[in-house]
């Protein structure tokens, strides 16, 4: 085990175990997730990994543990990355002393995992879970199912039906949370995928395949939507010849009828199909070459072979994918997908925050969450709407209110507690003072210390 690592381990020991499971957390200002009320003066009294009581008794009776005194604090549940690739190709080597990290000193309690090294994500996923690695909760679908030709080293190849069904026996037979298909996955394996899936009481969910259209995903019962593929496609009267994978945004705002992608919308509001549109990633892709990321104020946690070599090779290959279309169309179609998500918004789609972190350029590992929040808003949601797609959202998605989500007696004591409103300014749940993480509490200055030993990891 390299020395970070042990000092990581080394340091979450001795702040969180060197004192009883018991915290008392008095004078929060309660935010409630579910309605956008603040309620001032709260007591959260928690024991072992749950939240106990919250109540307007400020008096804290002398077995009551750690007390921590949260006046003019706000205190939420604990935020979730609803894609990440924490164990993935070439920042597979950082994933457990930078990544996991990075992710909970940002108020990052709980993620999903949509493509990562099956053996070192399992791992970690079981380490956190034992309070032997520092991250937060993880739900993991292991490698990736991609087409024959995958330039992804976390995915399985996959050519024909058999190859889905193998893949998909063995992943859940290793205990994967879910399956995640990616763009290459052939038709006819496609739908052998989703039939095994079903088969084996396993969620699959992901991209909508290149060979596949949206409404062919709908029925085959995939339960989420990545990066908002498979909607520009349908939105077209071209969307047959799309699925050869000659696409891109010039075409789908040249072809773009609004009537069709209204017919598509209703039917993913009918069967509640969740997006998960990584805006800010989507951004970032698109306008590569306009963003200039030297000037990020939070560079610094960057993995400085990121910046050095991978994310200059990640800028031209996207640029050479992107050499039909000119700046000031891509720029367009950027807001265009905040419109999409708008429209999906208004009929009721179900949406979940994820930054595709830390695979896209200048996508941040816990940073990149807190702007994805900030592109929701944009996209005409309230700070309430935003802050509910990484907390509330994740609890409903996975069928777990009474443990995540809101912060209420019986839940699991996954907790941010921020020096500032998010419901007045959704740039605020960056304001990050407190987390709780399983019950296991770090103040600002143990984050403080926490975030200057990733600094300097990073600089490495």
């Amino acid at each position: 085990m390299r020395t970070f690592q042990r000092f990581l381990i080394a340091f979450w020991l001795l702040v969180n175990y060197g004192h009883a499971q018991t915290l008392t957390i008095v004078h929060a200002t309660v935010i409630d997730t579910v309605t956008g009320r603040t309620v001032p003066d709260r007591t959260v009294s928690i024991r072992g990994n749950r939240i106990v009581r919250v109540t307007g008794d400020t008096r804290v009776p002398v077995d009551e543990g750690q007390v921590v005194d949260a006046r003019g604090k706000y205190l939420m549940p604990g935020l979730w990355d609803m894609h990440t690739h924490v164990y993935f190709d070439r920042t597979a080597a950082d994933g457990t002393d930078l990544i996991l990290p990075l992710l909970l000193v940002n108020g990052i309690t709980g993620i999903r995992d949509m493509g990562s090294e099956l053996d070192p994500v399992l791992h970690a996923r079981a380490e956190i879970a034992a309070h032997r690695l520092l991250g937060p909760r993880m739900f993991v679908s292991g490698p990736m199912l991609d087409g024959p030709k995958s330039q992804y080293k976390a995915a399985i190849a996959i050519a024909t039906p058999e190859d889905g069904r193998k893949a998909v026996a063995m992943l859940t037979s290793r205990g994967v949370d879910f399956i995640k298909v990616q763009s290459g996955v052939p038709r006819a394996a496609y739908f052998a995928i989703a039939d095994e899936a079903k088969r084996e009481g396993i969620a699959f969910e992901g991209h909508v395949p290149d060979a596949i259209r949206a409404r062919e995903a709908v029925a085959a019962g995939q339960k989420t939507m990545e990066h908002l593929i498979g909607i520009f496609e349908a939105s077209s009267p071209d969307e047959d010849k799309y699925l050869g994978g000659n696409k891109g945004p010039g075409m789908f705002l040249a072809s773009y009828d609004a009537a069709r992608e209204a017919r598509l919308v209703r039917l993913l509001a009918k069967y509640r199909v969740w997006q998960c549109p990584t805006l800010y990633w989507e951004r970032g892709q698109w306008l590569v070459d306009d963003i200039d990321y030297s000037k990020d104020p939070d560079l610094a946690y960057a993995d400085h072979t990121w910046v050095s070599s991978q994310w200059p090779e990640a800028q031209k290959s996207i640029l050479r994918s992107l050499d039909t279309d000119p700046l000031t169309v891509r720029k367009q179609f950027v807001e265009h997908e905040l419109g999409i998500v708008r429209r999906l918004h208004e009929a009721k789609v179900p949406f979940l925050a994820g930054t595709d972190t830390p695979a896209g350029v200048d996508v941040i590992p816990g940073i990149s969450l807190h702007l994805e929040l900030q592109r929701f808003v944009a996209a005409g949601f309230t700070p309430l709407e935003a802050l509910q797609t990484a907390t509330l959202n994740p609890a409903n998605f996975y069928g777990r209110r009474k443990d995540f989500g809101t912060v209420e007696a019986g839940r699991i004591a996954d907790l941010v507690l921020l020096e500032a409103n998010p419901l007045t300014d959704i740039a605020n749940t960056r304001k990050v003072v407190g987390v709780v993480a399983d019950g296991r509490y770090l103040s600002a200055e143990e984050l403080s210390e926490m975030r200057a030993k990733l600094k300097r990891r990073a600089a490495r």
